[in-house]
């Protein structure tokens, strides 16, 4: 299992920043990037607020969930 580290002592300058295709375009939206091990996610809108962090895992769990459909309530 891999620690995750605190997101506020972590350096994201270099980290390369991905939106999905179907955003739409524009500042409404959550982008993805990899530090590390680890898979942060911020808000477009406020890319210089500190983003989460999550552990791979965490993140294939999210997108199996969202790929079966669990989600689709939220839409």
């Amino acid at each position: 299992m891999t620690n995750k580290p605190d997101p506020a002592g972590l350096d994201f300058s270099g980290v390369s920043w991905e939106k999905s295709p179907f955003s739409g375009g524009g500042d409404n939206c959550v982008e993805f990037g990899v530090i590390g091990q680890h898979v942060a996610i911020r808000d477009s809108k406020n890319p210089t607020q500190t983003p989460l962090v999550y552990t791979r895992t965490e993140i294939a769990a999210l997108l199996d969930g969202a790929k079966s459909g669990a989600f689709d309530h939220l839409r």
